[in-house]
């Protein structure tokens, strides 16, 4: 074989490597494309400063993988400054089970988050990120309660507000239905404050509401009125608290799917998705 031969098949693999590189490149900057028609609009905000639920990281993962339903890019953190640095890129802020927000957000990461909120942003909170956040006035008034006990992992009959009936994260399964998840137990309800608008409520005559841990340390049922999910529009932005999302088994579910995509897509100021056909 000439030399001239073996320049030529050379210089040929050269060139099937540069052509394949340069496909790997396109489909990676297509995939990864961060310009500003294809970032994020959803931050999952998952750090803790007080008891971390283990599968705070598997709800997490749960929430990304709603990307395509939601319509909208979903990524995940768990460091503070990125409150400080990219959360005005997004239009969402998810709180996953952040529980004592104060023990690892400073009066800069506080200052950060409400003032991106009263510019338009939507806050969605999961279950235990209303645990310990009396020490943050602010977030707690949005909020509207915190903690005081739950229960076990039990099916409840669940109640959607009259004045709810229609909104997309709870409509079609009817005024009443049976539901499991761990039900908390606030220090108060937000039924009449103003700018709350409650979405759902849970029986307690169908669930022991207190779990045995609690009741040797005090933990009181709510009665009558024990909201689960609600909505809250003052100061700017809209807020979406759910009780769901201890564990992924209390979203995965097709009314705890609906629940969580159509509350982001609320906080989010979008219009509801096409109802899909049965």
């Amino acid at each position: 074989m000439s030399s001239v031969t073996v320049q030529t098949k050379f210089n040929a693999l050269l060139l099937f490597l540069a052509l394949a590189n340069s496909l790997v490149s396109q489909d990676t900057k297509k995939e990864f494309d961060r310009s500003p028609q294809n970032i994020g609009s959803v931050l999952v905000f998952s750090g803790t400063g007080w008891y971390r639920h283990p599968e705070v990281a598997a709800i997490s993962g749960w929430l990304a993988r709603r990307s395509p339903e939601l319509q909208m890019q979903v990524d995940v953190s768990e460091n503070p400054n990125d409150l400080l640095t990219i959360l005005p890129k997004y239009k969402v802020l998810v709180l996953n089970n952040n529980t004592e927000l104060t023990a690892i957000l400073d009066a800069r990461h506080q200052a950060a988050v409400r003032d991106w909120y009263r510019k338009g942003g939507g806050i969605v909170a999961l279950h235990a990120a209303l645990v310990r956040q009396t020490e943050w006035k602010w977030f707690n008034n949005l909020a509207g309660c915190d903690f005081d006990s739950d229960s076990e992992y039990l099916e409840a009959r669940i109640v959607v507000d009259p004045k709810a009936k229609d909104h997309p994260a709870v409509r079609g399964h009817g005024m009443s239905f049976q539901y499991k998840a761990d039900w908390t137990n606030h220090d108060r309800t937000v039924t009449g404050l103003k700018g709350f608008q409650v979405l759902l409520r849970v029986d307690e005559s169908s669930y022991d509401p207190v779990r045995d841990l609690f009741k040797t340390r005090g933990g009181k049922a709510m009665g009558k009125d024990h909201p689960v999910a609600w909505l809250h529009t003052n100061d700017g932005g809209r807020f979406f608290y759910t009780e769901l999302g201890h564990d992924v088994r209390s979203l995965e579910t097709p009314f705890g799917r609906q629940h969580i995509t159509e509350g982001i897509r609320w906080a989010a100021g979008l219009k509801p998705l096409p109802k899909k056909k049965k």
